[in-house]
Order: structure tokens, then sequence, then C-alpha cells
């Protein structure tokens, strides 16, 4: 025994089509985010207008002992211009700072452009287990302020 579901004769899974589109989830779902965003909106933006000055940064003087990590292309390490490697790092910094308290002295990074970032992670890691978390990081200067 078969139903006839809908349409005229044919074949025998011949079933018209409902040409018409149900929008009201569509709808529904529109209003939801019209409302979500129209809500949030407001709370991303920042309600204090402050005109803020533009940017011209002096040079920070110097502090009385420099000491830079150099790291190339390849992996190498320098410390000042003595080579070193991961494992000598610590002692080799110790010894370029002195007497000197390594929580309170600054470490200046010079990476290549192209160095690898496990390798500088590396260095960071190493500088942070023996002790020296003070670090500035060296850029070249391209916004054409003289000093």
């Amino acid at each position: 025994m078969a139903a006839k579901l809908s349409g005229g004769g044919g074949g025998r899974y011949d079933v018209a089509q409902n040409a018409s589109i149900n929008v009201t989830p569509f709808v529904d779902v529109m209003l939801v985010l019209l409302i979500i965003f129209m809500v949030a909106a407001p709370l991303a933006s920042v309600t204090v207008k402050v005109a803020l000055p533009p940017a011209a940064a002096k040079a920070a003087k110097d502090p009385p002992k420099r000491v830079f990590i150099s790291l190339k292309r390849d992996g190498k390490v320098f410390v000042g211009d003595n080579a070193s490697d991961m494992d000598t790092l610590g002692d080799d910094l110790r010894k370029a700072v002195g007497g000197s308290n390594p929580g309170k002295m600054r470490i200046f990074i010079r990476g290549d452009q192209d160095v690898l970032y496990e390798n500088f992670m590396g260095v960071m890691n190493k500088l942070q287990d023996n002790g020296f978390y003070s670090v500035a990081l060296v850029g070249e200067d391209k916004s054409g302020l003289k000093q």
C-alpha cells in the first residue's frame, strides 16, 4: 500500500518541489546579531577623548656599562666582540658585566633580521635563567631623527 504525497502522476519518486524559502530563521539570527553588535560596539570604543602629542622619543641616557649580545643569521652568539654559545652564555655575561648585579643590569640584544625565532628565544631564556631580567632590543633607526 502506498500513499500519494503530492503532485500529479509521473515517476516513482516524483514530488513537487517547494520553491519558496523560509527566511524566518535567517531573520531571527540576523536580529540577534544586530542586537549583540549594538550592545558590544559602544563597549569597544574609547570614550575619553585625549589630544595626544606626536611621539618624538629622545635617546635614553646611557647606562654606565653597555653589554651587547649579538645574534648572527647562522645562530652564532656573541657577547660584546667575543664569541659565545648557548652553554656558556650565562658565564660569559657575568664576566662582561663584572661585579654588577645581574638583575639591575640592562642587556642589549642585537639580532640579524633573518635570525630564527627559536635562536632568539633561546637567548632570552638563557638570560632569564641567569638572572638578567632587564633586556633592550636594538634596532636600526630609520626615523631620520638626529640625536
